[in-house]
């Protein structure tokens, strides 16, 4: 199984950047992990968000395959503990197609057709955090996690 996050628009911050490819270079040892970043709609400015939503539901879509386990980051998703998590991922990566596919929305969040396309939703957090914010937490999570069902250090209780 491989485990995707895919993100609306690329992330300019070098800390960002520095700190989630951190996390990325952790995750080859046990999972294979890639972010795949839709790039930003052209002209968004002119379009209203329900145009947004659309548009970027769109691309969202023709970057899914068939097979893909969709998970929505949406604050209305089901919250896990660190431990609940990386319960949920050992059971994904026994039950779960090719590719679990974890979605980031836009500005103004997912259009219908990809609420309908959605597996599931999870919630990082009932707080709102910047897209690039979302990035680091759940590569750091998804680390954790891993380390969690590798019986590392990592994690404190």
């Amino acid at each position: 199984m491989k485990i995707i996050l895919l993100v609306i628009g690329k992330t300019d911050t070098s800390y960002f950047i520095d700190a989630v490819g951190e996390y990325q270079k952790r995750l080859e040892r046990y999972i294979p992990f890639e972010i795949q970043v839709i790039p930003d709609i052209k002209n968004a400015g002119s379009l209203g968000p329900e145009q947004q939503k659309y548009k970027e539901g769109e691309l969202i879509l023709k970057n899914l395959q068939a097979s893909d386990h969709l998970v929505l980051l949406d604050d209305k998703g089901k919250e896990y503990t660190s431990m609940q998590f990386a319960a949920y991922i050992e059971k994904k990566m026994h039950t779960a197609a090719k590719r679990l596919v974890f979605l980031t929305g836009g500005p103004y969040g997912f259009s219908q057709p990809v609420y309908d396309k959605a597996n599931e939703k999870l919630s990082l957090s009932r707080m709102t955090f910047s897209h690039q914010m979302v990035r680091l937490i759940f590569a750091e999570q998804l680390y954790r996690a891993m380390t969690i069902l590798n019986n590392e250090p990592y994690h404190h209780e």
